[in-house]
């Protein structure tokens, strides 16, 4: 398995990744921005073939580099086919697999930050046969879960995060999380400058990862919502291809 994080703050606030297997040489990247050349220039570095852009969902606070990369590579861009982007993707659905040799990774259907987002739930078949990590984009990062207002109505947004957040929770404790926000992003109110964490650490101390009821967790998702990020429409809709 190999794993490399980019974290970045300028001009926007996010992380993205690149994961899949050395010995086979093949990778996805995810949610990555518009800076591509440095995804190209590490998968050449580590002898790995980018099979798989994936957008954990059309974002609204910037924009993605996700269609550019594909095109440059060749590898097949993934959303959620709920998406409908006016585009040719590669379009998954809750329990699809992407293949990168002896890394598997899952697709779990997490609406509620967006109606498309996905998680992806990621197991090295070399060191076990059960999941390692979790890739959450916007749906859980370290202390608070995403806000729901950028793509439809608050409330429904709300009670779809709420059952997408139960699923996460009933995720082993060890299982690693790799959001795609920390702190500083305008996708979160409470987000931790660490940009890493795991299921049972959120379990305990995230506010709204710990809610039970469904009720108080939409109260607590509507409270203070923050402001939205400027053209956050124009940005969505542009990222679907609008």
């Amino acid at each position: 398995m190999i794993l490399r994080h980019f974290l970045d703050t300028e001009p926007t606030v996010a992380a993205s990744y690149i994961l899949g297997c050395g010995g086979q040489g093949i990778c996805a990247v995810v949610d990555p921005v518009e800076d591509i050349q440095r995804y190209q220039d590490t998968a050449e570095s580590l002898g790995m073939r980018i099979a798989y852009v994936v957008d954990t969902h059309a974002h609204a606070d910037h924009f993605s580099g996700g269609r550019q990369l594909a095109e440059a590579t060749g590898a097949a861009y993934v959303l959620h086919e709920s998406a409908s982007p006016d585009y040719p993707h590669h379009p998954v659905r809750d329990g699809d697999t992407l293949e990168l040799g002896n890394v598997l990774v899952q697709v779990l259907h997490t609406p509620g930050r967006t109606p498309e987002h996905i998680s992806l739930l990621v197991t090295d078949k070399r060191r076990a046969e059960e999941p390692w990590f979790v890739l959450t984009g916007h749906t859980l990062m370290v202390r608070d879960l995403g806000r729901t207002e950028l793509a439809g109505s608050p409330e429904e947004g709300a009670r779809a995060l709420f059952h997408s957040a139960q699923r996460l929770k009933a995720l082993p404790d060890h299982i690693e999380v790799l959001p795609g926000a920390f702190a500083g992003s305008v996708c979160g109110r409470a987000l931790s400058g660490k940009p890493t964490s795991t299921i049972g650490f959120e379990r305990r101390f995230n506010a709204a990862f710990a809610i039970e009821d469904e009720e108080a967790f939409v109260r607590f998702m509507l409270a203070d919502i923050p402001p939205r990020p400027p053209k956050a429409e124009e940005t969505r809709n542009k990222n679907l291809g609008r």
